[in-house]
């Protein structure tokens, strides 16, 4: 199956699971092998790679003007097939006796994702290694491709055995049981697995093995016989199994055949998913069985890209393959009605082998070799001229890629799937090593079900995610802050856009009222500065509410200080003019109002306004307050939350507020009494009382408070302050202006200064 591209990636899979070899003779005409027994799940498998590089050419950010294509090839489960399939995806020619009719031979290749097989493997790597092409396997679990000096391009995405081994050793340990027996299959996978499992059970003080047994290849009932006679006879009640599927189902028909019950059987990661064995009829044999799993993961849009794979068409618009055609299907394969199937039937609401991704473990592995492929490449492709790893710190170019060169890129691959989990490769080529603990559950009711009880080694999520409820895998973490879609933020701010409407409603009640007594006799110019920051404060408050960035950290201290600085200094000036008025009226005072004239006002806001400025200008440059993902709340959630950087900037800056509000309560409660018609110096005073008992308050609630509530007192203590304000300074002369006008003259300001 061939997809063209830019670059060329090969797949090595099991899609029949078995194959017949002619029969040789000397006068017969030669004949090609035949593949048999179409395997659904080695199909998927397939599949899983073609629809990881569909999605990478979708991706914007990865390999973004390239083009990845694939040759698929399928091994048969068998060596030589496999190994055929190697060379002419390493050498990009094939044997004309394999072409089939509207096929064409695939390009050259730069990496290969197989294959399943640990001896086919061995076999392929031994060769392919020669060429530096690197192989990046998806089930390949023995230990000896470990050995760097033997497969120097070898890469895996599933572990070793020999953390598997590790791993049903722990297991073994933390029951207790120390006195088992060992079964593996006779081939490198198990074989290798029983060299090394005694002599490490052995290290840990865990027990020690009653018997170890190899299953025979093939149907082989008098040594299965003799094997199952050997596990009844045994004192060991716990039994080990490092083999293939086919090798148990071999071996529990002698089980069942000579009914020996009461054993606890332990599976390799070969055989502990295999739904053909967790049947009714063996699950009173098998049931309780503990197994190590590799990882499952979640591959979102997997089953729609299988629900439209069509394989018995060669032009395929929908995936995009050009495949040989399919010969007519015999009348053997006609449906029980005598209907042929067309291939245009719907199977979206069918349960189908093909279709289950419920459980996708070697799918998952598939998708992450894939993915090392492509950010391995993607990584070469970014190389900088001048700045390369190769000779005379050249870098690779696409038109003159050479296997290698990528090979040096996949050894320091790095990258987090969009499952959370991490995937790099060691020294050796191993992945990292995680699993999955199963325990195969015979139900009441004559049904099965497999669970995860718990891992015995638990490895950390990103810092992005976190586990699971069933703690089998890894999920981003739910993230908080004040947003302006929750009621919270909603009700915020609304009351921040409402304050600054009123603001602006009493701004021009008073412009429109300007030449009236009331606005004259409170300093106009004051007060229309004073509800421009109040418009300011209402609308800082909004940089609080919505996900922190780096511009709103810095913006919402720095607004929020200096619009509050702006309002509370004109106050400040505000009482001073009515102390100076005052001490002005007094024989011989006249000349204190030579110091409160207008542009000695200004001067003064604009002055006290300045250091609130250069306070929060070198709280920025010194130490800026900036986006922080906060997971000390919560384990399972990511707050987003603003760091103040500097503790003392953000202290300066309020205690700067604080000083001139106390002043200003001050000066204003002294001025409280004097004789005047409309004395604003009480309104001062209680405007300033509102706004200190806020803040006051503010500070022990913004401490104890976690993430976004830390944010919505604050917003709340700036909206607080601001009503405040707005409503003492101002409701009073709006009342007069707009409700009772008849006051609002300088006859009637003027004579209740002096009514008793």
């Amino acid at each position: 199956m061939h997809k063209p591209g830019d670059v060329i990636l090969g797949g090595l899979f099991e899609v029949h699971y078995t194959s017949v070899f002619p029969e040789l003779t000397f006068t017969s005409e030669p004949t090609q092998l035949s593949c048999q027994g179409f395997d659904p799940p080695g199909f998927r498998h397939a599949m899983t790679m073609a629809f990881a590089i569909e999605e990478i050419n979708r991706s914007a950010d990865l390999l973004p003007n390239v083009t990845l294509g694939y040759s698929l090839y399928d091994n048969c489960a068998t060596l030589v097939i496999g190994f055929s399939a190697a060379l002419s995806l390493a050498s990009g020619r094939e044997e004309d006796s394999l072409l089939q009719e509207a096929c064409v031979g695939p390009p050259p290749v730069l990496g290969i994702v197989g294959d399943s097989f640990s001896t086919f493997s061995i076999a392929t790597s031994d060769v392919i290694g020669l060429f530096k092409l690197p192989i990046v396997s998806y089930f390949a679990t023995c230990s000896c491709l470990s050995d760097r000096q033997r497969f120097p391009s070898f890469f895996r995405t599933i572990p070793s055995d020999a953390f598997q081994v590790r791993a049903m050793i722990q297991i073994l340990q933390h029951f207790g049981w120390t006195w088992a027996g060992l079964l593996v299959s006779d081939d490198d996978y198990g074989l290798h697995v029983s060299r090394s499992f005694q002599p490490d059970l052995a290290a840990s003080g865990g027990g020690c093995l009653a018997y170890t047994e190899i299953l025979p290849w093939g149907n082989d009932p008098v040594e299965l016989g003799r094997i199952v006679e050997v596990m009844k006879k045994s004192t060991a009640r716990v039994v080990i199994v490092f083999a293939h599927q086919i090798h148990m189902i071999q071996l529990m028909k002698e089980v069942v055949r000579q009914n020996v019950t009461g054993l606890q059987w332990m599976a390799s990661e070969a055989w502990t998913s295999a739904a053909v064995l967790q049947s009714p009829d063996l699950m009173m044999y098998l049931g309780g069985t503990l197994g190590i799993a590799i990882r499952r993961g979640e591959i979102p849009g997997l089953r729609d890209f299988l629900l439209h794979i069509r394989p018995d068409r060669e032009d395929n618009t929908n995936n995009g393959n050009s495949m040989c055609r399919f010969a007519p299907a015999p009348a053997a394969w006609m449906e029980a009605a005598g209907a042929l199937c067309t291939g245009d039937e719907d199977i979206e609401n069918v349960e189908t082998e093909f279709l289950d991704v419920s459980n996708l473990r070697p799918e998952y592995n598939i998708y992450k070799a894939v993915y090392a492929l492509a950010y391995a490449l993607d990584d070469l492709l970014r190389c900088e001229p001048g700045g390369g790893p190769f000779s005379s710190h050249s870098c690779a170019a696409v038109q003159s890629l050479q296997p290698w060169q990528l090979m040096y890129y996949l050894e320091k691959v790095n990258f987090t799937t969009p499952f959370g989990d991490e995937v790099s490769f060691d020294e050796n080529g191993d992945a990292l090593p995680i699993y999955d603990i199963m325990n195969w559950q015979w139900l009441p009711d004559g049904g099965t079900k497999v669970h995860l009880v718990d891992s015995m080694e638990c490895s950390s999520c990103p810092e992005d995610f976190w586990s699971s409820p069933q703690r089998d895998h890894c999920v981003p973490k739910k993230t908080e802050f004040l947003s302006y879609h929750e009621p919270l933020g909603i009700c915020l701010t609304t009351a921040s856009l409402m304050g600054t409407v009123f603001s602006a409603v009493v701004l021009g009640i008073f412009i429109h009222h300007r030449s009236t007594p009331m606005v004259r006799a409170n300093n106009s110019e004051l007060s229309f500065l004073l509800l421009v920051s109040l418009k300011l404060c209402f609308l800082c408050s909004l940089l609080f509410i919505g996900r922190p960035r780096a511009w709103t950290c810095q913006l919402r201290h720095a607004a929020f200080g200096i619009s509050f600085v702006l309002c509370v200094s004109c106050i400040l000036v505000k009482t001073l003019v009515v102390l100076a008025v005052f001490k002005a009226s007094k024989p011989g005072g006249g000349a204190t109002l030579k110091w409160f004239g207008s542009v000695q006002q200004r001067g003064t806001v604009l002055v006290l306004t300045s250091v609130q400025a250069a306070i929060c200008t070198a709280w920025l440059v010194s130490a800026s307050p900036a986006p922080y993902k906060n997971t000390q709340y919560h384990n399972d959630k990511i707050v987003y939350e603003c760091v103040v950087g500097s503790t003392i900037g953000f202290a300066v800056l309020l205690g700067y507020i604080g000083l001139l509000a106390v002043l200003s309560f001050l000066l204003a409660f002294l001025a409280r009494n004097l004789p005047d018609n409309f004395n604003e110096a009480k309104l001062i005073t209680f405007s300033m009382l509102i706004f200190c008992a806020v803040w006051v308050a503010f500070v022990p609630a913004y401490i104890n408070s976690p993430g976004k509530y830390a944010d919505a007192v604050e917003v709340f203590a700036i909206l607080a302050s601001s009503f405040g304000l707005l409503v003492a300074l101002f409701g009073p002369k709006c009342y007069i202006i707009l409700l009772r006008p008849e006051r609002n003259t300088k006859k009637a300001i003027m004579s209740r200064g002096h009514a008793k």
